[in-house]
């Protein structure tokens, strides 16, 4: 079942709403309820007040000990009311007659309502609610004491609850306006806010920008060469893992410096000029490394650094593996070549009738090649040393000297750590270097012997040549040494021979003398130790 994907925008404009929404609502009925219960106790505190105020007046007092207290004290009691807004003041005696009342009708009649009993018998001073000839009301209560300090008479003071409600519901609308005009500018904040968090994102949903990073590790991680980011202060905000295992780091360094985990001078200039480079060579430890840059640029500047890097030592291997495959494809074709100028010359003899001719060069032809092809074939059983061997083969043919595979050589098929690019570099460099060193000599011979017999594989490699100088032979394997003329580069052929077979975990030796020549051992073990 698809998930319906709710934008972003709409999620925060719809939380930040909610949660806005329920918060006015939460605040505007709590400070209406509070309100409403000031109102009603700052009306009730005001009725009793009022109501003691009136019941210690003298007048008052004095006004129960004429014949008629009415006279006196209905005329002052409406006074009163109307002056400080009362709805009524009702002045009675103990029995509860009322002496004045806002309706003249009233006066002389009982008090209603059945809330007098606390002032009249004992003499309390109180606020209560109660239902009375003009309607629900909240009424102060006050004894009326003589110079005798016997209770005589009260006074009840009253607000109509209707009209208490109506200003509570007044103080309510003024509060409602607040929080709407509250709620309207949590609109627009809301607004501008999804809208400003949408820019960050570029416009991006969750899900996308989830995706996305997914997709980033998962790049990071799968690509060969080396990435690490810095921001604009130095410090590591990403590493992929070929990158540490470059450089040889273990566990996290995010939010970690640069400093001593790169050479960071070359990362702080970039981080100063924003130049990109592209393919600088630096050396970091013991290895050498390709580092291109690149500037984390946005509208506020330059804020880090991308570099990419990969280890120069492999690009070098692959060259050097793809120079050795070359040159085995042209010696494939030395022997293609060598082979189409016999058939050429046979094809002539053949011609001019020189039958006999033809026949002796077939024969002599065929005993090399059976010769040749009985090692090669038959006892020489892995098909990558046979391939190597043919296409040496046909270019000693071509440079006019012998290549001796001995008899007694024997090879089974190779184990399947052994490549066919790390045999081309260590066999063809040393059968090279060797056809190299017997030319100019008489009767220039190169003998090859291979052997599986024990523990390790053993290519022997001999050739009659000038020999190699004493002082010469502790350098052989450096990279760059010849003791070749000639302005082409040289020096990397053993170099390379060399660093195939550590990688196999081989060894391999050299002895030479100006008498017998130079002969190379290579052992390379059938099982890696590592």
């Amino acid at each position: 079942m698809k998930t319906l994907k709710v934008p972003l925008q709409i999620k925060i404009l719809g939380l930040v709403l909610l949660l806005g929404l329920l918060l006015i609502l939460l605040l505007t009925g709590f400070f209406s309820y509070m309100e409403s219960k000031q109102i009603e106790e700052n009306k009730g505190r005001m009725a009793l007040e009022l109501s003691k105020t009136v019941a210690l007046m003298p007048t008052i007092i004095d006004a129960f000990q004429t014949g008629n207290p009415s006279e006196t004290i209905q005329p002052l009691a409406e006074e009163i009311r109307k002056q400080t807004g009362a709805e009524f003041i009702v002045v009675g005696n103990k029995d509860g007659t009322r002496y004045s009342h806002p309706m003249k009708s009233e006066i002389g009649r009982k008090m209603t309502g059945g809330d007098n009993d606390r002032a009249i018998i004992k003499g309390e001073f109180y606020v209560s609610k109660a239902n009375g000839s003009l309607g629900p009301s909240l009424r102060g209560k006050s004894p009326i004491f003589n110079k005798q300090g016997e209770i005589i008479g009260l006074v009840s003071v009253g607000f109509l609850l209707e009209d208490i409600n109506q200003q509570i519901m007044k103080n309510f609308i003024k509060v409602l306006l607040v929080s709407l005009f509250a709620f309207f500018i949590s609109v627009i904040g809301s607004i501008l806010l999804s809208g400003n968090i949408r820019r960050d994102t570029m416009g991006l949903e969750p899900y996308e920008i989830a995706s996305l990073y997914k997709e980033k590790n998962t790049v990071l991680h799968a690509v060969k060469e080396g990435i690490l980011a810095i921001d604009k202060d130095g410090f590591i905000t990403m590493m992929n893992q070929p990158a540490k295992k470059l450089l040889h780091i273990k566990g996290s360094v995010r939010h970690m410096k640069v400093d001593g985990l790169f050479p960071s001078d070359y990362l702080y200039e970039v981080l100063k000029h924003g130049n990109p480079q592209v393919d600088k060579e630096m050396v970091w430890k013991d290895k050498t490394v390709i580092v291109n840059t690149t500037p984390l640029i946005d509208e506020n500047g330059i804020r880090g650094v991308v570099a990419s890097f990969r280890d120069k030592t492999e690009i070098e291997q692959m060259i050097n593996t793809v120079s050795e495959v070359k040159r085995y494809s042209e010696d494939l074709r030395s022997q293609t070549h060598e082979f189409t100028n016999k058939l050429y010359v046979l094809s002539g003899l053949l011609q001019l009738g020189e039958y006999d001719q033809a026949i002796n060069m077939i024969k002599s032809e065929t005993q090399v090649l059976q010769f040749q092809n009985s090692v090669v074939f038959n006892q020489i059983k892995d098909t990558k040393v046979q391939a190597i061997l043919l296409g040496k083969l046909g270019k000693a043919s071509e440079k006019k000297l012998k290549f001796d595979i001995a008899s007694d050589s024997y090879l089974e098929e190779l184990p399947s750590h052994f490549k066919l690019s790390s045999l081309i570099v260590i066999l063809g460099n040393l059968i090279d270097n060797a056809f190299e060193a017997v030319y100019g000599v008489e009767s220039p011979t190169v003998k090859l012997f291979v052997t599986d017999i024990g523990s390790d594989i053993i290519f022997e490699i001999e050739d009659n040549g000038r020999g190699i100088s004493e002082r010469d032979i502790p350098f052989l394997f450096d990279k760059g040494f010849t003791s070749k003329d000639g302005n082409e580069p040289r020096g990397f052929g053993l170099s390379n021979a060399e660093e195939a077979v550590k990688e196999m975990d081989g060894i391999i030796e050299v002895q030479s003398s100006s008498d017998t020549g130079t002969v190379f051992t290579v052992y390379l073990p059938k099982e890696l130790r590592n």
